[in-house]
C-alpha cells in the first residue's frame, strides 16, 4: 500500500464523513420534524453505520485493486454492490420477519439514503478513475 493509496483513501473518508453528516442531519431533521409521531424498527444511527460501512470496503476493496496495478476494477464493482444488495436484505430480514403491520416507512428510511449513498460511491469512484 503506497502513498496514492493513503491519499485516496484519506480523501474519501473526510468525502463520506462530511456527506454522512449532511445527510444524517438532513434526514433527522425531516423525520424529526414531519414524522416524529412514527415509531421505527431500525434508529437511524444503524442505517448509517450500515451504509458508511459497506460503502467504506467497497471503496477500499476498489482502491487497494486500483493501486495495486489492476485496472479493470468494474467487475469487483459490481460484486460489491451485489454483495451490498444481499447484506441490505439481511439487514431488514428482522424487520420484514417481525409482525410489525405497517413497516413502508421503516422500508423507505432505509432505502432513501442507501440509494443516496450508492450514487455518491459511484460519483466518488468514477472521479477517482478518471483523475487516476
Amino acid at each position: 500500500m503506497g502513498k496514492t493509496f493513503w491519499k485516496e483513501q484519506i480523501s474519501f473518508l473526510l468525502q463520506l464523513v462530511l456527506f454522512s453528516l449532511v445527510l444524517w442531519g438532513t434526514h433527522f431533521y425531516l423525520f424529526d420534524s414531519f414524522f416524529s409521531d412514527l415509531s421505527t424498527f431500525f434508529p437511524l444511527w444503524k442505517i448509517y453505520a450500515f451504509n458508511i460501512i459497506t460503502v467504506l470496503l467497497i471503496f477500499t476493496v476498489i482502491n487497494l485493486r486500483f493501486s495495486n496495478g489492476k485496472k479493470m476494477v468494474f467487475n469487483t464493482f459490481m460484486i460489491g454492490t451485489l454483495l451490498k444488495m444481499v447484506l441490505a436484505i439481511l439487514f431488514l430480514l428482522p424487520l420484514l420477519l417481525s409482525d410489525i403491520e405497517s413497516n413502508k416507512a421503516d422500508i423507505i428510511n432505509f432505502f432513501i439514503p442507501y440509494f443516496l449513498y450508492l450514487g455518491f460511491e459511484i460519483y466518488c469512484l468514477s472521479s477517482y478513475l478518471k483523475t487516476s
